[in-house]
Formats: structure tokens, C-alpha cells, sequence
């Protein structure tokens, strides 16, 4: 071997583990930023008192971002410097994480809805209550004056929120030559069999990303928003209440750093690079010639072609018809189509999935939000390198990994199916879902959170500031749980003679009661980790068919479509799976709210307490259903694969024999019969 040829081995080899490596990083860097955007939604929704509907509109702007330029990024970007391309796509996402944290510096101190604030100042001695002495909480329930509140929110800042969308829009634009220019980068110049293990190990350290997203979202949930700038002893929640808002901003401080670092080797990556294997011998050229045939739907005559200049104006005039002839692959059209409708199910739910286990389980945001990353990202981490070296051990092809993902999906399909009867027993909520007396009842009418044990209180029924009695009953406000006297400060306010809690007792018990909803009943810890366990074995194996599909994309579109049909793809599925998604999810969840929040100007804030039933039901069952329609597109997608392949297999065959079959269709077929000593043909 001379020493020239070593070389150039040695420069390849090199600059193949680098960019493994670099793209291997950049997906664990976005991941890690699309998941800490994930797990801050609820902080954002609180911090800025929008509904739920609204907040699905700010976090489908990512997607808006990625419509806007995935087309020409795909399409021009796989005839240019396409490792130099991700790199300024990192340094957009690292400055649209900047511009979502902005805001935090522009607003003044978050101010949540109490009626206790007033008695903070009582330190060790008793205190009138607002039901003994504050008549004006009722003044509050009046029609607040319009021009009033637009000044105030104006000057509060309210309407800061454009800033986050604005951001993720940006990181959408910015995330959008990865994906595209990455993996066709990846799949032209290494072995064809190499890929799909490779894929696998890019998605596994990818699948990093959401854990540490989601872990650092836990742990900014816990750490109260304005730190640093107020007393904590002076605040009077927890981050176990839904008015609590965490430091939601730190975090897109750090993930911006961290996409802004990944993008440095992409800077010296080159243009191109020769095929793994090239330089070996012509035999093993051969074999992976051959397997590269068995693997692929359509044959590429110009594979071994030498690439020529392309002019930008001949790239622009190719582009519609090499989209045409994108969108008459019917394998390339129903993949989308499949991999659309489960991409809607898969959206709605890790959006709101941490507000659903605080909902409907009773743990806290931060707790939901830790749970997500530590048990179900590294089942779905597993069950992605599951996926592709089930390919390589059983060396499948098209067929085998469309099976292998048509069992995964209707495995996790089921487990999805059981998770609607595991629930825990709703929230004890006096007025909301239980009654005064105890017994249950769901009511949109306000009006029941009075009753007779507080109608000498002048109480508001629009204050949010739940107490806990010991009774096991969870009171709107220490007014309307009928309390006179309190004692203590900030978290460790006790209330005192509520006459509320006095009707479910026996006298002489105590009538008390602390800050904060009650916990739920004991067994709903049981429930709630059987809930888990099929979560994360839904995860799993949900996730072993994500790169068997994959596999079945990229083996049934021609080598020069590659990059154009993967960035299609993220088009159509970030257009059509990524922004209604979070949009009809939060309206629907909405319509179940039992009590808003009230914003500090007035009007109506963020769902402070939701109908547990009505969302499990509306949230779990929306996702089936998607996930039921996705399987019978499968369906339809396999005999659609095994009818081309058996077509494939048939050329193949005839070829092998100089027969080649020039066409097939009606039931009948024009045999070429081609005779290499002769140098002539023949039809039949």
C-alpha cells in the first residue's frame, strides 16, 4: 500500500468520525433546547397568564420557522457546503434562544394571585382575616373596565410573550439544514449497510439531549422566577402550586451556549468526502453493490457518474420537476402521510403530558417534567438502537423493517389504549368538584363556591389562593373556607376558625388550615406508578420502529431526491404535525377547566384547576384515535412495499437471465431478450 493511499484512508476516516461526532452533537444540542422548551411550557403559560390555546400557538412557531425555508435549504443545500450550512443554522437557534429569554429582563416582578398578602406581616400572633374584615374581595367579581386593564398590561409587559414566539420561531429556521443536510450528508458517503447502525447511534446520543432538557426544566421549575431579586421568605407558594412560576428563562440562557458550541467543527468539515469503502477492493465494492440493489425500490443510473458543476439557475429550473418526481414515488407520498397523522399524536402529548400527570396524578411540574427525562427518554433512547441493530443483526430489508415498525406501532398503541383506565380519584376541590358537604358534583357556575358558612365573608369567587383543611378538602381561598384569624408568615401561614371546615368535622377537631391544595388520596401513588411503567414500555416500544421507518424512507427514493425528500418531509410534517397540534390540543384541553386564574390587571389568566376526568379522557383519547388511524395507514403502506418488491425482485431476476422486463401492467409484459454474443435483442 503506498504511502499515499494510507493517507488519504487515514484524512477520510478522520473527517467520517468527526462529522459522526459533530452531527451527534448537534442533535443532542437541539434536542436538548426543544426539550427544555417543552418542559418550560407551563412556566411560560403561567408567567405570562395565557391559556393553553395560546401557549400551542407559541410553540407551534417553531415549526413556522422550519416552513419557512425547509423547501430551499433541502433543495439548494444538498448541491452546497451543506456542514457549513449546520453550522449557521446552530448560530440561528443559539441567538433565537437568546431573544426567548429576553423578556424575563424586560418585565417587572411576577406578581400571582393571592389574598393572603396582607398578613404576611403578622409574625407570631393572630390576625384579622379577610373574612372578618375585607369587604372589598367582592368588588373584584365586577365587569372590569377594558381601557384599564390594556393600560395595565401594557405596562406590566403582558404582551412580552411575542419575544418567545419570535424566538422559537427562529430556532425553527435554524434547526431546519439538520435533519435534511445531515443524514443525506451521512447516507452519500458512508457504506450503505453502515447507515442504518450509524442513524441509530446519532439518534441515541441525540435522545441525550431531551433528557438533560428535561432534567434542567425540573430543576429551574423549583427555583422561583424572580431569584435574586425578591425575599423568598416573603413568598407564599410553592412549586407544588399552579400559580408558582420557576426560572424558566435561565434555561434558554444555557441551551443557546450550548447549540452555539456545537456548531465549531462544522466550520472545518469539507464539502465532500470519498465513499467508505472506496479504496478497498473491487470484490467488496462489488458485495455492497449488490446489497445496495436488494435494498433500494428504484435504480440510480447515474450513481457512478462523476458529479458536474450545477449553475444556480439550473438548480432553480430543476427543482419542479424533480418535485414531481418526488411525489409520484406512492412509497415516499403514504410515508408521509403515516408518519403525518402520528406525529399529530405524538405533538399533543409530550406538550401537555406534564400538565396531564399534575392534573390528573397530583405531582407537581417539576416532579412530571424530572419523571419525563429519567424514565421515558432513555426507554426511547434504548428502544431507537434496539430498532437499528435489529436491522443489522438480521440484516432486513425494506420489507422486514416495515414490519418491524408496523409491530411497534400497534404494540405501543395498546399500552396507550390501557393508560386511559389508570387514573387516580379528582382533586378534592370544595365548590369545584366536590361540594361543601362532601359530596361529589362538577359545576361551571361559579356561583357554588359560595355557601352558607361563608356568605357573611363578601368573598371573591374569582381568587385563587388554595388552602388545605384537615378534613381532606381543598378550599379556592382562605375566605371562602370561612377562616377569621391566621398566624405565621410567608409558606407557614396557618388560618384559623374556618367555619367551612367545621361542617365536615366532629366538634373540637381542628379547624385549620395550611397554603396549598391537599395531596391526593394514598393509592394514587400506587396508580400513578403503574401509570409509569406502561408509559415508559410504550415509549420503548414505540420507539423501535422510529429507525426501521426511517430505513424504509430512505431506501425508497433516488440518491439525487434524498436530500429534497427528507426536507419535504420535515416540511410537511412540521407544517401539518407540528403547529395544529398544540393549537386544537390546548383549545380542547381548555374546554376543561373547572377555574381560571385571574391576571393581576384583571381578566382572565391561566387554568388554575382542570376536570381530571374530562381531560383524560379528551387528551388520551385524541391521541388514540390518531395513533389507531397512523396503523391502518401502515397497513395500507405494507401491502403497498411487498406489491414493489415483489415488482423489484422481478427485474432483478429477469436481468440476471438477459431477460429484462420492459414493462409490466394489465396482466401482461414486454420481455427484452438480450443475446451479449450477438449483440442483438429480441421482444417477445
Amino acid at each position: 500500500m503506498s504511502v499515499e493511499s494510507k493517507k488519504t484512508r487515514e484524512a477520510f476516516c478522520s473527517n467520517l468520525k468527526l462529522f459522526l461526532v459533530s452531527l451527534a452533537s448537534v442533535y443532542f444540542s437541539k434536542a436538548f433546547g426543544g426539550a427544555y422548551m417543552k418542559s418550560s411550557i407551563t412556566q411560560i403559560e403561567r408567567r405570562f397568564d395565557i391559556p393553553s390555546s395560546l401557549i400551542g400557538v407559541i410553540d407551534g412557531s417553531f415549526e413556522m420557522g422550519n416552513l419557512l425555508v425547509v423547501a430551499f435549504v433541502s433543495y439548494f443545500g444538498a448541491k452546497l457546503h451543506r456542514p457549513r450550512l449546520i453550522a449557521i443554522g446552530c448560530v440561528i437557534m443559539a441567538a433565537g434562544c437568546y431573544l426567548i429569554a429576553l423578556p424575563h429582563f424586560f418585565q417587572g416582578l411576577y406578581k400571582y394571585e393571592t389574598s393572603v398578602s396582607h398578613s404576611a406581616n403578622f409574625n407570631s400572633t393572630e390576625g384579622i382575616l379577610a373574612c372578618m374584615s375585607n369587604h372589598s374581595l367582592a368588588e373584584a367579581d365586577e365587569t372590569p373596565d377594558l381601557e384599564a386593564i390594556k393600560a395595565c398590561e401594557k405596562a406590566a409587559g403582558s404582551s412580552l410573550w411575542i419575544y418567545v414566539f419570535l424566538g422559537n420561531m427562529l430556532r425553527g429556521i435554524g434547526e431546519t439544514p439538520i435533519m435534511p443536510l445531515g443524514v443525506s450528508y451521512l447516507d452519500d458517503f458512508s457504506k450503505e449497510e453502515n447507515t442504518p447502525f450509524y442513524l441509530a447511534c446519532i439518534h441515541t446520543v441525540g435522545i441525550l439531549g431531551p433528557m438533560f432538557g428535561f432534567m434542567l426544566g425540573s430543576y429551574l421549575a423549583k427555583i422561583y422566577v424572580d431569584v435574586g431579586s425578591v425575599d423568598l421568605d416573603s413568598v407564599t407558594i410553592n412549586h407544588r402550586d399552579t400559580r408558582w412560576v420557576g426560572a424558566w428563562w435561565l434555561g434558554f440562557i444555557v441551551t443557546g451556549t450550548v447549540i452555539l458550541l456545537s456548531s465549531i467543527p462544522f466550520w472545518f468539515l469539507p464539502k465532500s468526502m470519498p465513499k467508505q469503502g472506496q479504496e478497498q477492493s473491487q470484490s467488496t465494492g462489488t458485495e455492497l453493490s449488490t446489497m445496495a440493489e436488494q435494498e433500494n425500490f428504484l435504480t440510480d443510473e447515474n450513481q457512478d457518474q462523476e458529479e458536474k458543476p450545477v449553475s444556480f439557475q439550473e438548480m432553480a429550473q430543476d427543482f419542479g420537476p424533480s418535485l414531481r418526481r418526488l411525489f409520484k414515488n406512492s412509497i415516499f407520498t403514504m410515508m408521509i402521510l403515516t408518519h403525518l397523522v402520528s406525529v399529530n399524536g405524538f405533538i399533543g402529548m409530550i406538550t401537555f403530558k406534564p400538565k396531564y400527570m399534575e392534573q390528573v396524578f397530583g405531582q407537581s411540574a417539576s416532579k412530571a417534567i424530572l419523571l419525563i427525562g429519567i424514565l421515558n427518554l432513555p426507554a426511547v433512547a434504548l428502544g431507537i438502537l434496539a430498532g437499528g441493530l435489529i436491522l443489522k443483526r438480521f440484516k432486513l430489508g425494506v420489507i422486514g423493517a416495515a414490519r418491524v415498525s408496523i409491530a411497534a406501532s400497534l404494540g405501543s398503541l395498546c399500552l396507550l389504549f390501557i393508560q386511559i383506565f389508570i387514573y387516580c380519584d379528582k382533586a378534592e376541590v370544595a365548590g369545584l368538584t366536590v361540594s361543601y358537604q362532601g359530596d361529589y358534583q362538577v359545576s361551571y357556575n361559579p356561583q357554588t363556591l359560595l355557601a352558607d358558612c361563608n356568605t357573611g365573608c363578601s368573598c371573591s369567587v374569582k381568587q385563587w389562593d388554595p388552602v388545605c383543611a384537615y378534613n381532606g378538602i381543598t378550599y379556592a381561598s382562605p375566605c371562602l373556607a370561612g377562616c377569621q384569624t391566621s398566624t405565621g408568615t410567608g409558606k407557614e401561614m396557618t388560618f384559623h376558625n374556618c367555619t367551612c371546615a367545621g361542617e365536615m368535622m366532629t366538634p373540637g377537631m381542628n379547624m385549620s388550615t395550611v397554603l396549598g391544595q391537599c395531596p391526593r388520596r394514598s393509592n394514587c401513588d400506587h396508580i400513578f406508578k403503574i401509570y409509569m411503567a406502561l408509559s415508559v414500555l410504550g415509549s420503548f416500544i414505540s420507539a423501535c420502529g422510529g429507525t426501521p421507518g426511517y430505513i424504509v424512507l430512505l431506501r425508497s427514493i433516488q440518491k439525487d431526491l434524498k436530500s429534497l425528500a427528507l426536507g419535504m418531509q420535515t416540511l410537511i410534517v412540521r407544517t401539518l404535525g407540528g403547529i395544529p397540534p398544540p393549537i386544537y390540543f390546548g383549545a380542547l384541553i381548555d374546554r376543561t377547566c373547572l377555574k381560571w386564574g385571574t391576571k393581576h390587571c384583571g381578566g382572565r389568566g391561566a387554568c388554575r384547576l382542570y376536570d381530571a376526568d374530562k381531560f383524560r379522557m379528551t387528551f388520551l383519547g385524541l391521541i388514540t384515535g390518531l395513533y389507531c388511524l397512523a396503523n391502518l395507514l401502515w397497513g395500507g403502506l405494507y401491502f403497498r412495499i411487498v406489491k414493489k418488491q415483489k415488482k423489484s425482485a422481478l427485474r432483478n431476476q429477469t436481468k440476471e437471465n438477459g431477460v429484462e422486463v420492459d414493462s409490466v401492467g394489465n396482466g401482461h409484459a414486454n420481455i427484452v431478450i438480450k443475446k451479449k454474443d450477438a449483440g442483438n435483442e429480441s421482444t417477445i
